[in-house]
């Protein structure tokens, strides 16, 4: 049997609060500043909801993301 080792994104000083809607945003934009990194990846695979990131890539691609790439 192999194990799976499951991470969130680690406490990011930022982002004190427990809404992390805010830290998910922030993850998704640094991940497509720099798609390279991975672990930005994770982070933002980890903390946003899929709807949203389906969202922001159907927004992307259309032009109309509303954060600043």
């Amino acid at each position: 049997m192999v194990e799976k080792s499951l991470e969130t994104a680690p406490a990011d000083f930022r982002f004190p609060t427990t809404n992390q809607t805010r830290h998910c945003f922030t993850r998704y934009i640094e991940y497509h500043r720099r798609p390279e990194c991975d672990k930005f990846a994770k982070y933002y695979r980890s903390l946003c909801p899929s709807e949203w990131v389906e969202r922001w890539n159907e927004q992307r691609e259309n032009g109309t993301f509303p954060g600043p790439l």
